[in-house]
């Protein structure tokens, strides 16, 4: 018998208490200084003479025979493939790669300007494909760019063009746009089966202002507050992003009272999310003021024991700390945490098919084309494709594998040069937190 390679055993953020979390029998536990101990006493191969402690331990798959767990690994191992295959596809669109912001810590400035422009054959080209080559999947399209809500006319019937093929497919559509335009295209947006809108306020007017700003530096809040305001009204989901970085999270109190006192964070159809700002493919300008994924996370846990309201507004997940509590049980096995020609595609109004949202617009990370003919390269996307914790060497003996899968295969590639390497998450520092922002108290 052994301590299971799959626990994750610490101690609670700001308490005397640990806690040890197996994702593999789906077992999570607070545990006492007093058993804590006897814990790390077994860990170091210590005996126990607590019989009963030892039979709990291995009631709940942390003191495990060594061949049944690798067996217990493959069996779930099996069930998340055949599930993943199961699971609906998002095939992100790009319409344009032009963009009316000029956006501080903008990533698409480093690509070279893409040549031609979307056409409806183009548009048909693209329902043609997913059609054939996802044929049986349940599928939805995400319009990316750029900026796809571009107030012009051209751009208004293209977009409504889309809406209307997709509606042929009996295909949702979800929209990541800047939000400026919004309001110009709620009445277009109101013919289609819009899942969400993405749309991206990074603080309150000033702060928001310094950051997202339009070319020739004209200020974006108000419009995107505007636009906000009516899809709520018209029963359009709106997810609400902020990119955090440490030029603008100490405003995100002031942001989430903000929203509050909008009314939107009473609304079934506003969500949120915090995304970080990090180095995606070059350098930042000031790479200084990123948060690494921990240091994101503890400010954060901060910012809320000042400001409990926060959680209103957004409930961090502390890796799979919210689901938990909320849940009352552990979330599957993560053997796979980048979608990657699996869940996701992307495609571009040139033609191109690439892997994800992080590769798209990348001319050598395209994958084959659509348009004008179909191609495919089978090498890079079979890359994709196995990328998993069976196939990444530094996740074999990582105890926290099923909790991170292996974490982003475009990070990971852009380190490494290999698609099968890791991205690490901080999965136990984000345990800690969670632990004791949501069961301490």
């Amino acid at each position: 018998m052994i301590f299971s390679k799959h626990n994750i055993f610490s101690k609670i953020k700001d308490s005397e208490n640990f806690f040890i979390v197996n994702l593999l029998t789906g077992n999570a536990d607070i545990v006492s200084p007093n058993d804590a101990q006897k814990i790390i006493e077994i860990r170091n191969s210590k005996p126990v003479a607590d019989a009963n402690f030892m039979a709990e331990l291995v009631e709940k798959g942390y003191w495990v025979d060594e061949k049944e767990e690798a067996k217990l690994y493959r069996n779930k191992y099996l069930d998340f493939v055949d599930s993943r295959n199961d699971d609906e596809i998002q095939l992100f669109f790009v319409t344009n790669y032009s963009c009316n912001f000029a956006c501080s810590y903008c990533y698409q400035d480093e690509y070279a300007p893409s040549q031609g422009v979307l056409t409806t054959h183009i548009i048909d080209k693209f329902f043609l494909y997913i059609q054939n080559e996802f044929a049986g999947r349940k599928k939805y399209i995400t319009v990316f760019g750029g900026e796809p809500l571009l107030n012009s006319p051209k751009q208004k019937e293209l977009i409504s063009y889309l809406i209307s093929k997709a509606n042929a497919a009996n295909l949702d559509v979800s929209f990541v746009t800047n939000g400026y335009s919004l309001v110009d295209y709620v009445d277009i947006l109101k013919h289609g089966s819009v899942r969400e809108i993405q749309i991206t306020l990074d603080g309150t007017a000033s702060v928001h202002n310094s950051r997202r700003f339009l070319k020739g530096g004209a200020g974006t809040f108000d419009k995107i507050c505007e636009g906000v305001d009516a899809c709520i009204a018209n029963n359009i989901t709106v997810n609400l992003r902020m990119v955090a970085d440490k030029e603008n999270i100490e405003n995100l109190p002031e942001l989430a009272r903000f929203a509050i006192d909008k009314g939107w964070t009473t609304s079934p159809f506003f969500k949120t999310q915090i995304g970080r700002n990090y180095e995606l493919h070059h350098c930042q300008s000031a790479p200084d003021k990123l948060f690494s994924r921990v240091s994101l996370y503890e400010e954060l846990f901060a910012l809320i024991q000042q400001h409990p309201y926060i959680v209103e507004f957004y409930k961090p997940a502390y890796s799979i700390s919210k689901f938990l509590s909320e849940n009352g049980n552990l979330p599957d096995p993560l053997f796979d945490s980048c979608p990657a020609c699996k869940s996701e595609w992307a495609f571009d109004y040139t033609g191109h098919i690439y892997s994800c949202t992080a590769t798209v617009g990348k001319a050598d990370e395209s994958l084959g084309t659509f348009y004008p003919e179909v191609s495919r390269k089978d090498d890079m996307i079979n890359a994709w494709e196995n990328r998993d914790v069976m196939s990444i060497a530094e996740c074999s003996t990582c105890n926290m594998q099923l909790a991170c899968g292996g974490g982003c295969g475009s990070i990971a590639k852009n380190r490494t040069g290999n698609v099968c390497s890791s991205d690490c998450r901080p999965v136990t520092e984000l345990l800690e937190l969670g632990f004791a922002s949501y069961f301490e108290k």
